[in-house]
Order: C-alpha cells, then structure tokens, then sequence
C-alpha cells in the first residue's frame, strides 16, 4: 500500500492511496450525473424551434463535372499570297465574314499578264514548229525508197518532229503555269469565315508564302477545348466502357463568362492520345453550334461534362448541410419531433441540388429552414413540411 504526504498550510498529513481513490471516484460521478440531468433539464425548457422540413428527393439524374475552357475555331488560315508582287487592291471589309473564292486582295496583275501573253507565243512557235517538222519527216518517208535521201537523215527528220511535239507540250506547260500566277494575283478566300484586319495595305510589296495578308477562322460550328484531371478521365472512361459507349459523343453544356449557367450543349468530339504528365489532365474537344456567332475563338468557357448514364441519387439542398470541421452533417426530422444530426458524404450538384452519397436514406425528412434556432441534437421541433425543389428555387430567387 502506497503513501502520499499532503501540506495543508504547513501542517503534513499521510493519505494513503486506498482512501483517496474512492472519494475521488465519487466525485466524478456525482459530477455525471449532474451533468446528465442539466441537460435533460435544457431539453425539457427548451422550446419547440419553427422549421421547414422536406424529404429527401429521390431522383434518376445524370451528372456534371465542371471545367473551364477555351474557344477554339475548326479552320484557322494564315493567307499569304502566292506570288510576289504590290498590293494593287483590298475587296473585303475588316471583321466581315466572306465565303470561299471571295477576292480579299488583289495583287498587280501587269507583269504576270505579260508572262502569260508570252507564253502563249512561245505555244504558237512550237505549234508551228510541229507541222514543219511533220512535213519534212513525211517528205523524207517517202524519198527513201528512192534512195533520195539516207536512211540517217530520214531518222534525223523523224526525231526533230518528235522533238516539237514535246516543245508543243513544254510550252503548253508555260502557259499553264503563266495563267495559274495571274490567277494568283488575285488573292481568295480559302474557306468560309471571318476575315481579321489587312496586315498589308496597298501599295506595298508582298512576298509570295512569306508575307502575311490576314487571317481568317471558320464561325459555325465551333470547337472548345477543356483539360479533365486524370481522376475525372479515367471516371468517365469505366462509364464509358460500362455502357459500351466511347468517351467521343458524351453529352457538354457550354456557358460564357457574361452568361447564367450552361444554355448552350454539345457533345465531345476529340479525346487526345496521351495525359500530360506535367499537370495531369488530358485535352478533350467538344464540338457546338454557333449559328447565332455567340461564341469568338479565344473566349472562356465554363464547360460541364456529363456521365454516359443516368443513375439514382439522394439530392438535399445545400442550405442544409452544415459544417463542423472537416465533417458535413444535416439535421433529420425524428419521429418524435426532435432534430437528429446525421453526417453525411457529400458529391457533385445536379438541378440545382446537393447529391448526397451516404449518410442518408430515402424518405429522410430534412430540416432545411429554422437551422439557426437549433443549438444540439436531439433539440424538440415544430415542423412544417415543404417541397425540397420549391425551396430551392425560393432560395435561389432570394
């Protein structure tokens, strides 16, 4: 048995352990029970909180992810002029939208006109050429019989008429190609799109496939690409694959910066080959509508992604979940009238509502209005059942 010595203002007095602990024993439970009915005494005072209530919603929803993108066009052109010559002319306004084979630049026809006129004559001297050569290869056919001339010069005849028909041929070439460069002074439209500003006013000097004229991007439709993280990826990839359905055609809803929401939809159309290991996210392309030229290469775009199923969810509203630390909890209508926590695991949102993934059970009721008035759980209620989706969209107006 052990002692312990206690001084009590200078006078030293021997415990021993056997009588301490007991007494100490005591106390706390006293001190239990004390506590227990002070706090059935606080429950029993404290009076019934006005609430709203609603059952949790049971609902076959699909799911959106949200990522943020960018505007992109399908066609995208730099156009340079393909010979080289000054600037004569500019035919399109700055910013219009033209169509393909609209004339935007005209470039001095003059010296490729000439080539082209010289051209052609250098065709007519080898045309004549030929029908000479056809006559004295023909003359000489029929002198060699006659042994009037050799059998060398008649060889000699017959290659020089073979030797003008191919004249004929390179000369045609020429013109081909002189008539291609004066087309060529006129510079076109190489798809239907807007056209940026002149780079090159008139008057000067263009280089052929080196000096940029202008751009031009295609409008309707359009592309936006977005950057899934690689959890996110391989998610709707084991969706996918589930569905037998590839990731390519999953349904996008696109929103501006200046607009509410998503109101413009699309669906994926490009799913790059690799994930870039420096930020672990992968490109994906979705493909959209632009008839109304809302959209402008470059933009940002917010961009949700959606699962290939649709699936069943518990949905609450998100004023009713609370906080108390790293834990998330909501209060639930006990059946005998009282505030119960439970906590809970929270998802993604969808409608407008929190998609609740454990913690809950269909036909919960949940407290979703009057929460500041309930201090513990267990604390009595008066409730007041309401719809979970006409509370949320009251809450929203609000």
């Amino acid at each position: 048995m052990r002692e312990f010595v206690v001084s009590v203002g200078g006078v030293v007095a021997n415990r021993t352990a056997r009588h301490a602990a007991p007494r100490s024993l005591a106390i706390a439970f006293a001190g239990t029970i004390a506590a227990g009915f002070l706090s059935v005494a606080n429950a029993a005072e404290t009076p019934r909180a006005d609430v709203d209530v609603a059952p949790v919603l049971v609902k076959n929803i699909r799911q959106w992810d949200s990522f943020n993108g960018r505007v992109s066009a399908i066609e995208a052109v730099d156009v340079r002029p393909r010979v080289s010559g000054y600037v004569e002319s500019i035919s399109y306004r700055e910013g219009d939208e033209v169509r393909r084979g609209d004339v935007l630049f005209t470039i001095d026809p003059r010296p490729y006109q000439a080539a082209l006129d010289s051209a052609k004559a250098r065709l007519e001297r080898a045309q004549a050429s030929v029908v000479l050569a056809k006559l004295r290869d023909q003359r000489a056919q029929r002198l060699l019989p006659s042994s009037a001339v050799s059998q060398e010069e008649v060889d000699s005849r017959h290659a020089g008429y073979l030797q003008s028909q191919a004249d004929v041929l390179d000369a045609e070439a020429s013109v081909s190609i002189a008539n291609l460069n004066l087309e060529f002074t006129q510079v076109r439209a190489p798809i239907d799109g807007r056209a940026g500003r002149a780079l090159l006013t008139v008057g000067n000097l263009a280089v052929a496939d080196q000096t940029l004229l202008t751009s031009m991007v295609s409008q309707d439709p359009i592309y936006v690409d977005f950057d899934p993280d690689e959890q996110s990826y391989l998610r709707y990839s084991a969706l996918a694959r589930r569905g037998q359905q590839g990731t390519n055609g999953l349904p996008v809803r696109v929103g501006l910066a200046n607009e509410d929401g998503y109101p413009h939809s699309g669906t994926v159309y490009f799913v790059d080959n690799k994930v870039d290991p420096t930020t672990g996210t992968i490109r994906l392309r979705a493909k959209l509508r632009n008839p109304d030229r809302r959209f402008t290469p470059g933009l940002f775009a917010r961009v949700e992604l959606a699962d290939a199923n649709e699936a069943q969810a518990l949905l609450v509203d998100d004023k009713a979940v609370l906080t108390d630390q790293d834990r998330k909890y909501v209060y639930v209508l006990a059946a005998d009238n009282t505030a119960q926590r439970k906590d809970v695991k929270l998802g993604r949102t969808a409608e407008g509502l929190r998609v609740v993934e454990s913690g809950l059970a269909p036909g919960d009721k949940i407290i979703i209005g009057g929460l500041q008035r309930i201090y513990f759980s267990g604390a009595p209620v008066n409730p007041s059942e309401v719809s979970m989706v006409t509370a949320t969209k009251a809450g929203a107006q609000l």
